[in-house]
């Protein structure tokens, strides 16, 4: 199992924000197969103010490259991308394009 943390911010806007997390307790079974058949085996997501968090556990043979292959080829999964990019904005040092930004990790126990 591998774990994987990612950070990223939303529009700083309450009701955006609220449409967002809205969205998130309706998320299609084909958006879920999406990530589960990549080899996500747990996704959380948690919200501090505007930026979001997210805890991904994978299994040993996940690969980012592996899913954006397999997103690029999905057009359920382009749709629910380009709705969430509406509501979301890059981290400030985030690479053009870059959603989602993995974190280091700088303690553990």
């Amino acid at each position: 199992m591998k774990r994987y943390c990612l950070a990223l911010d939303l529009v700083d806007d309450e009701k955006m924000i609220a449409e967002y997390e809205d969205y998130h307790t309706r998320v299609a079974p084909e958006i879920k197969e999406s990530i589960t058949g990549a080899g996500i085996t747990v996704m959380d997501i948690y919200r501090a103010g505007n930026r979001l968090f997210m805890i991904m556990e994978t299994t040993d043979d996940f690969s980012f490259e592996e899913k954006d292959k397999m997103d690029a080829a999905n057009p359920k999964v382009q749709v629910w991308e380009q709705l969430m990019w509406k509501y979301q904005q890059a981290l400030p040092f985030a690479k053009p394009g870059e959603k989602w930004v993995i974190m280091k990790q700088i303690f553990a126990l």
